[in-house]
């Protein structure tokens, strides 16, 4: 049975700008000449009067190399889409020989690693792609853990950069801390903006940097341009994550932001609120670009991958939706029972949810009900006889190897076969 479609869920702002049609005159020329003034040229004499403007020995000769460019330039984009595709195919294919033979330490190329690469990125793109590693891992030492210490209150979240090289991090002590991932070290803190009181007259005004309140998400682009922050204070900062200098702050939710996610490859970012919406903001124009509502509940998670789609719980209202932004739909996955805590993409087809009543459920997105769940997946509270809350849950993309984590201190490693339905 089908995901059910609902329509009309987004006060959409206009994202189509109209252009006025600009009617353009020709210019009037004017040409004026003395009555007795006569003007002959021989054919001859105007193409010499052009080789010798172009020629080397000219120093105007730099408007002929100028005029060459423009004229490549204009054939350039005078190319058909057929034309176009096939000039991007074979960069695509150019650049993915080059990186296996950077890979291969060789000068020749494995043709079968260059098809195995096209074949694994048509399956991304697909959402199908699910590569088997879970068995590779075992258990983990003690010497392969690193210990974070520099927050003085719990850890609201967490994000690594695309090389694996830098952590985010952000506690409810409201500070963002930059860590180095191969020492450990603290590279840079941004403790909480303190708000002026009135005892504050006689000290010189500093611009607060960091947010006014506790951090709730985080989320850092594709090249690690940009890091953005969710905070209680209702505002999203989005950061330089070289240097952790604010580069601009958007406004427009109602209360906590609880969730931020980049669309893959791309500068545009969503953001989920306990207001119940969603807003997308364009970080290249540093634009908002429209806010989609659906949700009976705070939202308390928020994901996305490639496609123009993102996907968010909705806590009390136990439902999952996916955002189909070109549509203007959206589908609606109803939970078992519970409040659901968390979502993640495993791929473009599937993903995984946690609740508090600690369960994990798979999901296919074009299935409405889940396709497996693991019940009491921490195990029960001896206290009260309670499953314990599962409050965070991740997967390592287009792979069958999931995360989650419970109030009971222990993070777990779970192989997620999709093939067979199976957790």
């Amino acid at each position: 049975m089908a995901p059910r479609f609902s329509k009309d869920f987004s006060s959409k702002a206009k994202r189509g700008v109209k252009r006025k049609q600009a009617t353009s005159k020709p210019a009037k020329t004017n040409v004026e000449s003395g009555p007795n003034e006569e003007i002959e040229s021989s054919e001859s004499e105007v193409n010499d009067a052009i080789e010798d403007f172009f020629s080397p020995d000219n120093n105007q000769s730099e408007v002929w190399k100028g005029t060459q460019k423009l004229l490549a330039d204009l054939s350039d984009n005078d190319e058909t889409a057929q034309e176009k595709k096939l000039r991007l195919a074979k960069q695509y294919l150019e650049e993915i020989e080059r990186q296996e033979l950077e890979r291969a330490n060789s000068n020749e190329v494995d043709r079968d690693a260059v098809a195995h690469r096209l074949l694994e990125d048509a399956l991304e793109e697909a959402g199908r792609l699910q590569r088997q590693v879970a068995d590779t891992y075992g258990q983990v030492k003690p010497e392969d853990i690193r210990i974070f210490k520099g927050h003085k209150l719990s850890v609201t979240c967490v994000v690594l950069s695309p090389d694996d090289k830098y952590l985010f991090s952000a506690s409810k002590d409201g500070a963002l801390i930059k860590w180095c991932c191969s020492t450990g070290k603290r590279l840079n803190v941004v403790p909480l903006a303190r708000i002026s009181s009135k005892k504050d007259k006689k000290r010189p005004k500093l611009k607060p940097k960091g947010h006014k309140k506790r951090i709730m998400c985080l989320a850092i682009s594709y090249d690690s341009k940009f890091l953005a922050t969710g905070s209680e204070d209702k505002m999203i900062y989005i950061w330089n994550p070289e240097m952790m200098d604010i580069t601009h702050t958007f406004a427009g939710h109602q209360q906590t932001v609880s969730g931020v996610a980049f669309r893959k490859g791309t500068y545009d970012l969503y953001s989920a609120s306990e207001d119940r919406s969603v807003k997308i903001w364009n970080l290249t124009e540093m634009a908002y670009i429209e806010t989609l509502f659906g949700h009976q509940g705070a939202i308390t998670s928020i994901d996305a991958l490639g496609r123009e789609r993102a996907i968010t719980a909705g806590g009390s209202d136990n439902t999952v939706r996916i955002w189909k932004i070109t549509e203007e739909s959206q589908l609606i996955f109803m939970g078992n029972n519970g409040f659901i805590d968390g979502v993640h993409l495993i791929n473009e087809e599937h993903f995984i949810t946690c609740t508090n009543e600690g369960s994990i459920s798979l999901w296919g997105v074009n299935r409405k009900k889940p396709l497996a769940v693991v019940l009491n997946a921490h195990g029960v509270n001896a206290a009260n006889n309670m499953p314990n809350w599962v409050t965070a849950i991740a997967a390592m993309r287009n792979t069958d190897l999931v995360a989650s984590g419970s109030c009971d201190g222990y993070i777990r490693f779970w192989k997620c076969e999709i093939g067979r339905a199976h957790v």
